[in-house]
């Protein structure tokens, strides 16, 4: 009886703790649990999320992309600067930033995979090299509508209306946003599940020479896992421009420790003790519903992080405590 109650803990704990943490806010602030707020939770933590399946995908693979904030940075200003200053249909607004998210991923896989040098060092100084580029590009500004250029002019583009819309339109009342987020979330974790490409990331970080023994393209696998992971932060990007409506230069730095927290909160979802997406996408969830439920008990700002640091340990406790059991 004690063990199948351990069990239960350890495997439905967080989302035990997510409801228990909703209760109290509705319980404090009768504005907490409307429609209208849990949309703008949900919309808040779209992009957050979308940055932590990159992140996700890289730990599968038994790696960790910590170039994933900048890689957000650069789509921001990179989006914003396509309207403002060369006024670019919104097509190529869209393409482009994926696609240099893309190149980021493939410079991240060739230091790693390649050079060899480990995840956390190559992904560090791509975050480095990255930031630097996106500021050196907008001369450390940030991008808005007829903001003053350097020879005494005026930026003859502004963010178009259609590219606004995907970051603060509705579709049926529902935030965009929050549409692409469950897409995206249950598109990964289909892809995880029942792709084949999915299976194998999954099985290149449960043993990465197994997997190599077992005819696995390791070194392919893996290129692929940070090439996605860049893509999905540039998306993130994306959206934060649209959202906001400039690009904000450093935009992905807060979004990066975020989406980390999100990931490992998720370990601990249905005691799966290792990176995937249902588990990710609550911990954004419980991420969100923190900031959003202090914030309207007006607690000051800069606590929000110590609390979030607590969450983390918790959940990370649980997870580790979990899986020494197992093992034992």
């Amino acid at each position: 009886m004690k063990n199948r109650l351990l069990h239960f803990t350890f495997r439905y704990g967080t989302l035990i703790f997510i409801g228990l943490v909703i209760l109290f806010f509705s319980l404090s602030r009768e504005a907490f649990f409307t429609f209208d707020n849990m949309m703008d939770i949900l919309r808040a933590i779209s992009i957050v999320t979308f940055v932590a399946i990159g992140v996700t995908i890289s730990l599968t693979v038994d790696g960790f992309d910590l170039s994933v904030g900048a890689s957000m940075s650069l789509s921001t200003v990179l989006t914003a600067t396509l309207m403002v200053w060369y006024e670019m249909p919104l097509a190529v607004v869209l393409i482009v930033p994926l696609l240099v998210g893309a190149a980021v991923g493939l410079l991240n896989a060739f230091l790693i995979v390649k050079i060899r040098i480990p995840d956390l060092l190559a992904t560090l100084a791509v975050m480095y090299i990255v930031n630097g580029i996106h500021k050196t590009y907008t001369k450390g500004y940030s991008i808005y509508n007829n903001m003053p250029l350097q020879d005494g002019t005026t930026a003859p583009g502004v963010m178009l209306k259609p590219f606004l819309w995907i970051g603060q339109g509705k579709l049926l009342g529902v935030p965009f946003p929050v549409i692409l987020m469950v897409i995206a979330v249950a598109g990964a974790h289909v892809f995880f599940k029942y792709t084949r490409w999915g299976r194998q990331m999954i099985m290149t970080g449960g043993n990465e020479e197994a997997a190599r023994l077992s005819g696995l393209r390791v070194k392919k696998v893996r290129t692929l896992a940070y090439v996605a992971s860049a893509v999905f932060a540039s998306i993130g990007g994306i959206l934060f421009a649209a959202r906001i409506g400039s690009g904000q230069i450093d935009a992905g730095a807060p979004m990066l420790m975020d989406s980390v927290a999100a990931v490992f909160v998720g370990y601990s979802v249905f005691a799966a003790g290792r990176p995937n997406i249902i588990g990710t996408f609550f911990g954004a969830v419980l991420m969100g519903v923190m900031v959003n439920g202090l914030t309207m008990m007006n607690v000051d700002y800069y606590k929000n992080d110590i609390i979030k640091g607590i969450v983390l340990v918790l959940a990370l406790a649980v997870t580790f405590i979990h899986l020494n059991r197992k093992r034992a």
